[in-house]
């Protein structure tokens, strides 16, 4: 199993506020598909929105990223700039 993390903010705008989670997923592509068969059209705003953290390392969303078991999965806001 992996602990799936949101930011409080994106967790209110997409969970009713809840902020972790555990799923079963050997990639990222499994993480993100598992949080949509629980909130419908989330993936997508996984996938548009969010930078994700494995154990503490950055990576862009890429599907294929492995999900080792026991892994923290911190999925983060993009920041935008001018």
């Amino acid at each position: 199993m992996a602990r799936i993390v949101f930011t409080a903010g994106f967790a209110r705008r997409y969970t009713g506020g809840v902020r972790e989670f555990e799923v079963e997923a050997k990639n990222l592509r499994g993480v993100i598909k598992a949080m949509d068969e629980m909130y419908p059209g989330l993936g997508g705003h996984l996938e548009e929105e969010t930078t994700v953290a494995i154990n503490g390392e950055l990576h862009e969303t890429g599907y294929f990223q492995p999900v080792p078991p026991g892994a923290e999965v911190f999925f983060i806001p993009k920041i935008e700039g001018g």
